[in-house]
């Protein structure tokens, strides 16, 4: 399938076509623009970088229609954020044909992130990946390289289905 770009960001790929690439391949189209992101990243906006292997990391921005009562960036935009880099990072290491649902995140918040704090750097990497189960961990950091928030998840590996 041969796109130009302005078609490329707007294109819907089948899940049969995106069966047909790896994780690491499928991410990276995802960060290229050359393929259609998922309605998620449109509610909660952020910028994917280039992925590598058992890594990614994102550029999110928080808003004052993310904010609680208290002023803060809810936690739940938190959550989606480390959930959402530690996904993608597990994404990565799949083959052609696999999925990797969550199981479990946790996230630990360190300090508050308010709407005026600026774009946040939030990264996740892979720290073990087995045949069924991927152990991740993640964190989101400002500009200066403080610590907001941490995280863990797991991702179950399934093969395709029949």
């Amino acid at each position: 399938m041969t796109m130009r770009p302005a078609e490329a960001r707007s294109a819907t790929v089948s899940v049969a076509h995106q069966e047909l690439w790896s994780g690491l391949e499928l991410v990276a189209k995802l960060a290229d623009g050359s393929i259609r992101r998922p309605p998620m990243a449109e509610t909660l906006p952020f910028t994917l970088l280039p992925p590598e292997e058992g890594k990614v990391g994102l550029l999110a921005t928080p808003e004052p229609r993310f904010c609680n009562l208290t002023n803060t960036v809810h936690g739940g935009w938190i959550m989606t954020m480390l959930d959402t880099v530690m996904a993608l990072a597990a994404q990565t290491t799949l083959a052609a044909g696999e999925t990797c649902p969550s199981h479990e995140t946790t996230a630990k918040l360190v300090r508050p992130i308010f709407a005026d704090s600026g774009e946040m750097r939030v990264s996740g990497h892979v720290v073990s990946r087995g045949r069924t189960v991927i152990t991740l961990e993640g964190s989101i950091e400002d500009a200066q390289g403080r610590i907001y928030a941490h995280g863990t998840s797991t991702c179950l590996v399934l093969g395709r289905k029949p």
